[in-house]
């Protein structure tokens, strides 16, 4: 897991985390609570508070968050899957992990792993059939959203239910 992290004497961080999550699931619940205690630990973090039109970009502002953050935390909830903004984030901190080694760690916030790793069951597989009907003159993109989703479900995270973490 530490080779993950890249030397920060190489690399110019505005962020030492970038909070990626569906904002309707999460961010008046969990994601308030970590965001608080990061901030009160010191942790520099971004979280975007912005609440996006259906059908928006996701702005070059924010990718360059996801750029220039030492580490990115996704916290996959039941409906971080409906939203291609979420999907778009995603596969830019994947394309982050691959080309500049930030250390990326899953949170599965009340959502299992397999969920995501397969997108086969659950609100994961109704939200990519979803987004295969309504992108289905643009595959390569909802194919590069799977593919980022099981990248980032295979890595060693933390689950989350009913109030306790759980290690995985």
């Amino acid at each position: 897991m530490t080779e993950q992290i890249v030397d920060s004497s190489t690399e110019k961080w505005n962020y030492n985390v970038f909070l990626s999550f569906r904002g309707e699931d999460t961010r008046n619940k969990f994601l308030g609570h970590l965001y608080e205690e990061l901030t009160r630990r010191g942790i520099q973090s971004f979280k975007d508070d912005m609440e996006l039109k259906r059908g928006a970009e996701i702005s070059p502002a924010l990718l360059k968050a996801v750029w220039e953050s030492r580490i990115s935390i996704i916290i996959f909830s039941k409906h971080y899957a409906s939203s291609s903004w979420c999907l778009e984030e995603l596969v830019h901190i994947i394309k982050c992990r691959r080309e500049k080694k930030q250390f990326v760690l899953p949170v599965f916030y009340e959502v299992e792993p397999t969920e995501i790793r397969k997108h086969q069951s659950g609100s994961f597989g109704h939200d990519m059939a979803k987004h295969e009907k309504e992108f289905e003159s643009d595959k390569m993109k909802v194919d590069n959203w799977k593919l980022a989703l099981e990248e980032a479900a295979d890595l060693a995270g933390v689950e989350f239910k009913n109030g306790y973490w759980q290690g995985q």
